[in-house]
C-alpha cells in the first residue's frame, strides 16, 4: 500500500476504517470532506486475503478486486528508479477494449492512476510508465522507468523512441476482478466474474482434499488389519527351540 501511495503524488492517505456495516457511508463522507472524486480502498480479511476497491465518488461506479501475487519494491530490489512525484504514462493491453466491463475498468484506472498535469505535488514531466495487462482474466501491473542517454552527444530527439529503454522499478501485483457495482461502494451489480473463486472456497477445497487423504490412510490401515486377521500365520516350529537354554 505504501508503494502504491508513493507512486501517486496526487493521492491523500487517510486512517483506517473500523466500521464494517457502514463502511461505504463512512468512506463516502471521508471522500467528500477531502474533496476527492476517486478512491483506492484496501480491505484485509482474516489477515490473509487482500481486496482492493476502485471507486468513483459519489455516484459510482466501483470495482472490487482480489489482490494476488504482491511483490513490494523492497522485496524485488530492482535496478530501475524514477523521480518521486513525476507523472506516469499509462499503457493498456489491447484486450481492454474488447469487452464493455474491461473498458469501464480501464476508465476507472485512468482516473485514479493518471496524475493531473497541473497538480501542485506533481513534476511537469514523464519518466516512468505504468503498464496494465489482461492475462487469463486478471489485471497485471508493472512499473517501468524510462531510461535515456545522459550524454549531450547522445541527446534523444523528440520522438526518438529507439534510444529509450525500460527498466522495471516495481512494485508488482495482480488484480482479479470480482464485481462491478453501479454505485459508490455498492449499488446494483453491473458485472460479476463467473470464473471467480473466493479464497474461502479454495481453502475449504484444500481442507477436504487433505481430509480425503487422511480417510484413505485410515481405510488402508483397517484393510491391512482385516487381511492379517483373515490370513493368520502358522506357528513357527523352531520359535521355541532356543528358549529353554
Amino acid at each position: 500500500m505504501q508503494d502504491v501511495l508513493s507512486m501517486l503524488p496526487h493521492a491523500k492517505k487517510d486512517s483506517k476504517v473500523e466500521s464494517k456495516q457502514s463502511k461505504g457511508n463512512a468512506l463516502n463522507e471521508m471522500l467528500e470532506l477531502r474533496s476527492c472524486s476517486s478512491c483506492l480502498f484496501f480491505e484485509c480479511r482474516k489477515q490473509k486475503d487482500l481486496y482492493l476497491w476502485m471507486v468513483k465518488s459519489p455516484g459510482g461506479p466501483s470495482v472490487k478486486f482480489l489482490v494476488n501475487a504482491v511483490h513490494t519494491m523492497e522485496e524485488l530490489k530492482l535496478t530501475g528508479n524514477h523521480l518521486k512525484g513525476s507523472r506516469p504514462l499509462l499503457t493498456f493491453s489491447t484486450n481492454f477494449d474488447e469487452q464493455p466491463h474491461w473498458k469501464l475498468v480501464k476508465e476507472i484506472i485512468t482516473h485514479i492512476f493518471a496524475t493531473p498535469k497541473d497538480h501542485r505535488k506533481a513534476k511537469p514531466f514523464h519518466d516512468h510508465v505504468f503498464v496494465f495487462s489482461i492475462v487469463d482474466g486478471h489485471v497485471w501491473f508493472r512499473n517501468y522507468q524510462i531510461s535515456v542517454p545522459h550524454n549531450e552527444i547522445d541527446k534523444v530527439d523528440k520522438g526518438g523512441m529507439d534510444k529509450m529503454t525500460l527498466i522495471e522499478v516495481g512494485p508488482r501485483f495482480c488484480l482479479n476482478p470480482i464485481k462491478i457495482f453501479g454505485g459508490s461502494f455498492g449499488g446494483p451489480t453491473w458485472y460479476e466474474n463467473p470464473y471467480y473463486i473466493s479464497p474461502n472456497q479454495i481453502r475449504a477445497l484444500e481442507k477436504r482434499q487433505k481430509a480425503g487423504k487422511y480417510a484413505k490412510k485410515v481405510k488402508a490401515k483397517v484393510r491391512r488389519k482385516m487381511h492379517e486377521m483373515e490370513n493368520t500365520l502358522e506357528p513357527d516350529e523352531f520359535a521355541e527351540l532356543w528358549k529353554g537354554e
